[in-house]
């Protein structure tokens, strides 16, 4: 086909079908990812597969365009992909329909919230895809209602956020009503032992691909740094880390459902567009958010990891952590939102001394470099601010209402004083916020970690030595009532 000529080798060199590669086109594909590039060739060699990458690195296409070159043409569902949340049921599902569209196929999602009957109506209709939540595929597979429902291809996506949310049970019942001759892919950015002792047990033979480097589990397109701050400077720290940054596109972590709230009305009072994204907003309003959020009429969402789990939105120059997550996990899966699909993205964790602990865990287990840095003062946001302005004044481009204006201010105003004028109106809109030292200097913040790091080996030894002496005296007490 002519269209085909336009799509790189690399795709072509996969062998699928034309209305296949037509979608691959129509998506923008120019050359596969890593992943796609190990995982594809597998796939459609009919082996089972545990593929380990990071979010955002193009797994959906990955186990997708195979799965879907495969089943395309025939009667019933051939491929189903079980996701850990509704939103990322909705994203894959949207990506597969756009990819495999060419070819006739047809994609339903099934999650809690929405009519079973509508649901159970589009597979009978011709679904050749089903993207599923593990509550409501496992609900409707043990009351009977999935009649008949054999996938050839079956897919576990996010295998690891599943474990974290809870679903592991839930995901082994699942594969007790699934064919047992079926095709099977797993996909996880970590591996934990839960999650390889579930792919030995659902998985036959499989083949292995991953890439992510074992020394550092987070992308490397991503730059991460940290901050050191008092407790109460929280909220003023982040704010002036946002003005200082200036994201495109952000996404701030918090802990709990009543601190996005909080921190979302913070941002929305102090003039930012923020939205806040948490597991108690009814279905409707989650979306909504969402959909606001990727389309960029929102830049900054507030969420809890929960809500933001599986989250793939284009574009997210920022990951804010308001408090450092609890386990090394947590941090990979908040970090992953940005640094997408080779573009470049930035990490900022705000660190009181209390949370030195888990923030030294986080960087053992990774291996990866996090810049201890120190927050910007009111003057170099100011300077930087002027900059700012100084550049966007020069590349501006002159309206004729411009001209206007000023021809009409300079019948009772010198040129120079308007200038001065429009440009102090200007930096009036763009005037820094908070007090003028936020965090601990750099020398401050070391100083505090090496003292915490050598309180914690103390502690270590001290516990060590007690211990011994406990074991000692044990043994001592042992040897005389043998005695006696």
């Amino acid at each position: 086909m002519q269209e085909n000529s336009t799509i790189q080798s690399q795709f072509l060199d996969f062998g699928f079908k034309d209305e296949i590669n037509k979608g691959i086109l129509n998506a923008g594909f120019k050359i596969p990812s890593p992943i796609q590039a190990k995982a594809i060739p597998i796939i459609k060699e009919g082996r089972d597969l545990v593929a380990q990458a990071n979010t955002g690195t193009g797994k959906t296409a990955a186990f997708g365009l195979p799965a879907m070159d495969k089943i395309a043409g025939l009667k019933g569902v051939g491929l189903l992909v079980i996701t850990p949340t509704r939103e990322l049921a909705s994203q894959v599902a949207d990506e597969l329909y756009n990819l495999g569209k060419y070819a006739g196929v047809k994609t339903v999602t099934l999650y809690g919230g929405s009519s079973y009957a509508r649901q159970l109506d589009l597979i009978k209709r011709g679904a050749n895809v089903v993207v599923a939540t593990p509550g409501r595929l496992k609900d409707l597979l043990s009351s009977g209602r999935l009649k008949d429902f054999n996938p050839e291809i079956v897919v576990l996506d996010e295998a690891d956020e599943m474990l974290d949310m809870g679903f592991l049970e839930d995901i082994k019942d699942i594969f007790s009503y699934l064919p047992k001759n079926r095709q099977t892919v797993l996909c996880s950015a970590t591996m934990p032992k839960p999650i390889r002792v579930l792919a030995d047990k659902i998985l036959d033979n499989p083949a292995t691909v991953s890439i992510v480097d074992k020394d550092n589990a987070t992308n490397k397109d991503i730059e991460q740094s940290y901050y050191v701050i008092e407790e109460k400077e929280r909220t003023d720290a982040l704010v002036r880390l946002i003005d200082h940054s200036n994201p495109d596109k952000a996404i701030i972590f918090c802990r709990m459902k009543i601190e996005v709230d909080r921190l979302a009305d913070t941002l929305i009072s102090r003039g930012y567009d923020a939205k806040g994204l948490h597991g108690d907003m009814d279905q409707r309003a989650r979306d909504e958010v969402i959909k606001n959020f990727r389309n960029s009429r929102v830049n900054i969402l507030v969420a809890t990891d929960v809500a933001a789990r599986g989250l793939d939105i284009k574009g997210v120059t920022h990951v804010f952590n308001y408090h450092i997550p609890f386990d090394p996990e947590s941090y990979v899966h908040r970090v992953g939102r940005t640094g997408r699909a080779g573009e470049k993205g930035e990490a900022i964790t705000l660190i009181a001394p209390m949370e030195f602990k888990e923030l030294l865990r986080i960087q053992k287990s990774m291996g990866a470099p996090i810049k201890l840095k120190t927050i910007p003062t009111s003057f170099d946001l100011q300077e930087k601010e002027l900059n700012d302005l100084n550049s966007e004044i020069v590349k501006t481009d002159i309206k004729n209402e411009a001209g206007i204006i000023l021809s009409n201010l300079q019948e009772e105003n010198d040129i120079g004083e308007i200038a001065l004028k429009a440009i102090s109106l200007l930096l009036s809109k763009h005037s820094s916020k908070g007090p003028e030292h936020i965090g601990f200097s750099e020398k401050e913040a070391k100083r505090l970690l090496e003292k915490f790091k050598n309180s914690s080996g103390k502690s270590k030894n001290q516990r060590g030595r007690r211990d011994g002496r406990s074991r000692s005296r044990n043994s001592r007490n042992k040897s005389r009532s043998r005695k006696r």
